[in-house]
């Protein structure tokens, strides 16, 4: 079963900027080198930055920073070599499950998967309880304040096109699940059928080519999406949209530019589906 994003690769020519950002959102720097910097959320969700003309991946699939890789993490070296049959018809394909573990092909936006087993690691972590009228969970006890955010993991990736059905097909047999969709607009999808709303989100606007619209960062609670959007707001950083909450998936967020390509956004609190939806 696919479990959700393991890693993401961006790339930009605003390097200073992408540094100070990701410092700033709230990520941790493991690795730099003139060419490649590697950071990680909480979890160990990896997050890179390449240059523009990095040879070692496809093509952009837009022009300037933009996002180059999702690698999806499955539970097991069996939930591969289920999926290879499928992505063995996609272009780009490359079984590296003798070598590094690992699944590489391109969906059809050209933009470049990879499945491998999950390298994230579990976290006691739990967001605040609340107090919503008629449930009391926190009692004697004042919610937390945070100064900052430290994202848990990538949530979720949301991604234009410009040939919804044939990736909302793609994706279906690689085994994501419609959750929501937007009539001839816009799918969102989930790993599994007992997950959280979405992890990947298809939106399809008039004359718009694909392209990266956001990546999502999830966060403990709203206390974690207001106190890291305040700190990367006196960083200097411009919010695009928020806080707010999304009607559909119900999730509190918090949005802005990304120098690394379309937004950002800190995100908490999301729905979680079963096969019941």
């Amino acid at each position: 079963m696919i479990e959700g994003i393991d890693a993401i690769t961006y790339s930009t020519d605003r390097w200073v900027d992408a540094k100070k950002f990701f410092a700033d959102w709230g990520l941790k720097l493991e690795k730099e080198t003139p060419e490649r910097m590697d950071w990680s959320t909480l979890n160990g969700c990896g997050v890179s930055v390449i240059r523009p003309d990095d040879a070692n991946y496809p093509k952009a699939i837009e022009e300037g920073p933009t996002i180059r890789e999702v690698v999806w993490g499955v539970d097991n070296a069996a939930d591969l070599d289920t999926l290879a049959g499928p992505l063995s018809k996609a272009p780009g394909f490359v079984d590296g499950r003798a070598t590094d573990g690992t699944l590489t092909a391109r969906d059809p936006h050209g933009l470049q998967i990879q499945f491998r087993v999950m390298q994230k690691r579990p976290l006691e972590i739990k967001g605040a309880a609340t107090n919503p009228w008629g449930d009391v969970r926190r009692v004697d006890s004042p919610s937390p304040i945070y100064d900052r955010a430290e994202p848990i993991e990538v949530g979720h990736v949301v991604l234009f096109t410009d040939r919804l059905a044939e990736a909302v097909a793609f994706y279906e047999t690689l085994g994501f699940v419609q959750s929501d969709r937007y009539p001839d607009r816009g799918v969102f999808m989930r790993c599994a059928a007992n997950a959280g709303h979405h992890d990947l989100f298809l939106l399809q606007l008039p004359g718009k080519a694909a392209g990266l619209n956001h990546v999502a960062y999830t966060v403990r609670d709203i206390h974690e999406v207001f106190g890291g959007g305040l700190h990367i707001s006196r960083c200097g950083w411009k919010t695009q949209l928020g806080p707010g909450r999304h009607p559909i998936s119900s999730a509190y967020f918090w949005y802005f530019e990304n120098p690394c390509g379309g937004l950002i956004e800190y995100n908490a609190d999301e729905d979680h589906l079963t096969p019941a939806w």
